[in-house]
C-alpha cells in the first residue's frame, strides 16, 4: 500500500477503498455512540458499501489535491483516520480533522499522525496554516492540538451543530513560520525520533 511510515508499528496510508471499508466500519458501527458524539456523519454511515463509497470520493478529492484523508494503522490493523478535510489556496490553509478506535487511545497515536500530517501540509504541499477545530467539551481533541504546540486562536460560540445540539467550537492553529525554525533545537523532540517519515509503495 502507499503509506506514509513513522515507526514499525505505526503508519498512515492513502485509502483502499474494496479492502479498507469492512474493517474500518466495523469499528465506526461497533463505537457509534462515542465517534457520532463528535462526528455527526458516523451515525448516518450504516454499510460497508456506503463507507467504501466514501473512501473512493475522498481519493478522487485526494486526485484533485482538494484533501486528503489516509487510514491510521498500528500494528497492521486499521484503528482510525486522519485528514486533510480542505486545502483552500485562498489563504493556503488546511483543516486537519481524526478519529481513532478506543482500544488503542492513550498510546499517542493521533499526536504522531498529527506531526505527519503538519509534515506532510508545510513540507510537501506548501501551506501556510494548518487548523484544528474541536469541541469545548472534546477533551481530547482539544489536548492533541495542545500537545502538538498549536495555539488558540479562539472559541467559536455555537460553533459546531451536533447530534445534541449546538456546542462552542475552539480553533488552533500552527503557521509555517512556528513549523521551520532556523535553530535545530526548535524543532519538537518528538519530530527528531519520528522516524522515517515519506511516502513508500509497500
Amino acid at each position: 500500500m502507499l503509506s506514509y511510515v513513522i515507526d514499525d508499528d505505526f503508519k498512515l496510508a492513502l485509502p483502499r477503498p474494496r479492502l479498507d471499508s469492512a474493517p474500518l466500519f466495523a469499528i465506526i458501527d461497533q463505537e457509534r455512540d462515542d465517534i457520532g458524539r463528535f462526528l455527526p456523519w458516523a451515525n448516518g454511515l450504516k454499510t460497508v458499501a456506503e463507507e467504501a463509497a466514501f473512501l473512493r470520493s475522498v481519493n478522487d478529492h485526494f486526485g484533485r489535491e482538494e484533501s486528503m484523508n489516509l487510514v491510521l494503522w498500528y500494528r497492521d490493523e486499521p484503528v482510525g483516520m486522519i485528514s486533510f478535510n480542505h486545502f483552500r489556496p485562498s489563504d493556503e490553509s488546511g483543516d486537519i480533522g481524526y478519529w481513532l478506535k478506543k482500544s488503542v487511545r492513550g498510546r499517542g497515536l493521533v499526536h504522531q499522525a498529527v506531526l505527519a500530517m503538519c509534515r506532510i501540509g508545510f513540507e510537501e504541499y506548501g501551506v501556510n496554516k494548518v487548523i484544528i477545530r474541536a469541541a469545548v467539551d472534546n477533551a481530547p481533541s482539544n489536548a492533541v492540538a495542545q500537545k502538538a504546540g498549536f495555539h488558540h486562536d479562539g472559541t467559536h460560540r455555537a460553533g459546531e451543530k451536533l447530534a445534541d445540539g449546538f456546542h462552542d467550537e475552539n480553533e488552533y492553529s500552527l503557521l509555517r513560520s512556528e513549523w521551520i525554525k532556523p535553530q535545530e533545537n526548535s524543532v519538537p523532540l518528538s519530530l527528531k525520533r519520528g522516524g522515517t517519515l515519506f511516502f513508500c509503495g509497500c
